[in-house]
């Protein structure tokens, strides 16, 4: 355990029966207690073995957003590989419909440390994970181990340029979006390049690739099927899908699914603004969808280039949050400010689209104060910079 320079040697170590206990030892230390905590365990093991014990746990922490606690937990990661991986809850839901097409076997290439290999071998799919990273093929088959899936679960170091498909029902590719300077933006500069991937995931029989939420739409294959993926409300992804249903548009908002699939309806017409405000989740917006919500609650748009849905009646709706608007109120601070006075709103809540002002900002120049909530949303209407105040529905 001398030679723990380099991080393929240190993780090594950190699988070793001394390491796992070094591990268990660090476990749940705060931040602001590494230095203290290091500085003890370094007078009986290895600087670099205290580092790496620590440096995973601080990792795991950080993964327990994706992962949740107990998975998390027992769970390696390298750093690229916690910004990378997919949240749990997203591949459970990919798996899953993997699973629904009949899959029986996966080849996911770029694999990573493993997370959606895992989802899929807990829906009971077989799958090749394929990473060219020695030390993250190290760490997803460590993952592999410490699931007890390693029947269901192959991990190869290899190009995944390299890897024969032909076997496998499905392609899952999820390149990577992030080098040494940060997140990538050019599709050509993912590695593997997006171009390659789309090649790959065309020859499989069904296939699935990841790619960023932000994919301009004109930028998506006709062979393809979209699929923008939120959970929480938050967007996670995008997905092309490849042997399904070509040229399909989908957002699917999870803890559900909640699936809404495009119609190619119009662009919704811009009226007034009516007693409600729907609010779209973020997957539905990035999908083009809005149309399709305008329809649902029998609303219009405040303004043509605002996702901002409005409508005189309540409809419920899975895929916009609604508000009911009590005042609307041309842009001004002290406008604003006159009106929560007025109101004895304490805890406002900011949003904003179309609108450079900043939440934050806001929020300190009208110095809410008293017992009332409200929902203020910066945006335009015809044009023009407007406030609205509500609270939301239900």
């Amino acid at each position: 355990m001398n030679d723990l320079a380099s991080p393929l040697s240190a993780f090594a170590a950190l699988l070793t029966p001394a390491g796992r206990a070094l591990l268990d030892e660090v476990r749940g230390t705060e931040p602001a207690r590494e230095l203290a905590v290091a500085t003890r365990l370094r007078r009986e093991h290895p600087a670099e073995l205290v580092s790496a014990a620590l440096g995973q746990e601080r990792l795991r922490q950080r993964a327990v957003a994706k992962f949740g606690t107990e998975d998390a937990g027992r769970m390696f990661f390298t750093p690229n590989g916690v910004e990378q991986s997919t949240r749990a809850s997203v591949a459970a839901y990919r798996a899953e419909r993997f699973r629904e097409l009949g899959v029986t076997s996966v080849a996911d290439l770029c694999c990573g440390i493993g997370g959606d290999a895992l989802a899929l071998a807990r829906a009971g799919i077989r799958v090749l994970a394929v990473d060219r990273d020695p030390l993250t093929a190290a760490v997803a088959r460590a993952n592999v181990e410490a699931f007890g899936i390693g029947e269901l679960v192959e991990v190869r170091e290899a190009d995944v340029t390299d890897v024969d498909t032909t076997p496998y029902d499905a392609v899952f590719v999820d390149p990577a979006r992030r080098g040494g300077r940060g997140r990538i933006f050019d599709p050509e500069a993912y590695s593997p390049p997006l171009s390659w991937a789309v090649e790959a995931a065309r020859k499989a029989p069904l296939a699935a690739l990841k790619i960023a939420p932000g994919v301009p739409h004109e930028a998506i294959p006709a062979d393809a099927g979209a699929e923008w993926i939120s959970d929480g409300g938050d967007v996670k992804e995008a997905v092309l899908w490849f042997g399904t249903e070509p040229g399909v548009v989908r957002a699917t908002l999870l803890p559900g699914p909640r699936v809404l699939v495009g119609r190619g309806l119009p662009n919704p017409h811009v009226r007034a603004v009516g007693r409600y405000l729907y609010e779209p989740d973020g997957a539905v917006i990035r999908a083009h969808l809005v149309a399709e919500v305008a329809e649902e609650v029998g609303g219009g748009l405040v303004d043509e280039t605002i996702a901002y849905v409005t409508a005189d009646e309540l409809r419920d709706t899975a895929y916009a949050s609604a508000y009911e608007i009590t005042d609307q109120l041309p842009f001004g601070v002290k406008r604003l400010k006159a009106l929560l006075r007025e109101r004895g709103v304490g805890v406002l809540t900011v949003k904003k689209r179309g609108s450079a002002v900043e939440p934050e900002e806001l929020r300190r120049m009208v110095k809410p104060r008293g017992a009332g909530v409200a929902t203020v949303f910066l945006t335009r209407v015809a044009g023009a910079p407007v406030m609205l105040l509500g609270r939301p529905v239900g």
